[in-house]
């Protein structure tokens, strides 16, 4: 063995001791499988004060599956990027708590057809979600059949879709709500909170954030939703 491809084996050595050793002290992992993906960089990234920070980074060429990895202080929401030389962003949002998540989708149902199995967070999120998408649906058809009235110069209709709209806006407001003080000792509760009650009756802000139990009053979330309560004042 020549002295160069000596030194070449010693540097091979201590990045994959290195890669090995980040692997090992990593508390969480991400397992993903992107079916029909042939080549592409796959990010596990996380929010920053003002820009999103990448925490782990793989090339996919030819295989789908990929493993990430990243250390976690508690149970927080993460990304799953994917970059495939276009000019979209494709992203996957998840709760992520320590141990392992799995992600499985394909390449054209990316970022709204997956799979996600892993933390309790997660599950109570998809649960959120899931109710949130027959509002969703409903809103959808609203807009459809407002825009026909409209077109129609039908105001008596039109009047009547945007009372039905505004109902359906408080009910949306008053599931996440309850949903939250429902699953108080989770942090699923001041992160939608935070992020899917802006513009509810503060009161009803502040009933979730006295109902939260001190661990989750004390949680990542928790500290953020006092903050903003705080700051109201």
């Amino acid at each position: 063995m020549t002295k160069l491809n000596k030194v070449l084996s010693l540097i091979i050595l201590v990045a994959l001791a290195v890669s090995c050793g980040k692997d090992n002290d990593a508390n969480f992992t991400l397992k993903g499988n992107i079916k029909g993906l042939k080549k592409g960089i796959v990010y596990l990234q996380k929010e920053g004060d003002s820009s999103i920070i990448d925490l782990d980074s793989m090339v996919i060429s030819g295989q789908t599956e990929f493993s990430l990895h990243t250390n976690i202080d508690e149970p927080v929401i993460l990304y799953l990027k994917l970059h495939k030389n276009d000019k979209d962003e494709h992203y996957i949002p998840f709760f992520a708590d320590k141990g392992t998540t799995e992600i499985s989708t394909t390449l054209k149902t990316f970022n709204y057809d997956y799979e996600i199995k892993g933390s309790k967070q997660q599950e109570l999120l998809e649960a959120y979600v899931k109710v949130m998408s027959s509002y969703n649906h409903k809103n959808l058809d609203l807009i459809e059949a407002s825009f026909i009235a409209q077109k129609d110069n039908d105001s008596i209709t039109l009047d009547s879709l945007n009372n039905i709209a505004d109902k359906l806006i408080k009910r949306k407001y008053a599931y996440t709500i309850q949903y939250a003080i429902n699953n108080k000792d989770s942090e699923i509760a001041p992160y939608l909170a935070l992020y899917e009650t802006q513009n509810a009756n503060p009161v009803y802000i502040d009933s979730i954030y006295n109902n939260l139990n001190e661990e989750i009053k004390n949680s990542f979330y928790g500290k953020k939703l006092k903050e903003v309560i705080a700051n109201r004042n």
